[in-house]
């Protein structure tokens, strides 16, 4: 298991001892899609959702699940979390919603978990506010689109290494 930090000599899951690792301050950003019918994406836009906003509320969703990203992922250590935006966008070349979760601490360990974590439950959201008019959604498109602080610094999704 060399490399899988997450598992002991034997093979058992364990959280991850970051108490020797440097305090630096951590950034994570997430993204997230909800392909969903134009006609769905028009009561997102036109605010007819019968459910209320849709984005608001999946904002609000998005916030809250990156707090409570430890209590979801076993292993994921309990952060304090300094900062969290979740913007979702109505893209009609998609057709549906973009959603990017940014989330920053300053900690021993980072914060890519917590930015997923935000990125999927807006989704997730959105999904469930607009499921009366479409089951037929799609989401998609969840990863980590950058990283930064920690001893591996700066990740950039699409760049070289």
């Amino acid at each position: 298991m060399a490399g899988l930090t997450h598992f002991d000599a034997e093979g058992r899951a364990q959280m991850v001892d970051v108490g020797a690792k440097a305090v630096t301050a951590r950034t994570a950003v997430a993204c997230a899609h909800v392909v969903m019918k134009a006609e769905t994406l028009a009561h997102v836009t036109q605010g007819t959702a019968k459910k209320g906003d849709v984005l608001g509320v999946a904002r609000l969703a998005g916030i809250m699940a990156a707090k409570k990203c430890a209590d979801l992922i076993p292993l994921c250590h309990p952060l304090p979390i300094t900062h969290v935006a979740v913007d979702l966008v109505a893209d009609p070349a998609l057709p549906g919603v973009r959603i990017t979760a940014e989330v920053r601490t300053t900690g021993h360990t980072g914060v890519e978990m917590e930015a997923l974590t935000a990125a999927s439950v807006a989704a997730l959201t959105v999904y469930d506010m607009l499921k009366a008019v479409e089951k037929s959604m799609t989401i998609g498109g969840i990863e980590v689109m950058r990283k930064e602080g920690g001893k591996s610094g700066t990740y950039t999704r699409g760049e070289s290494a």
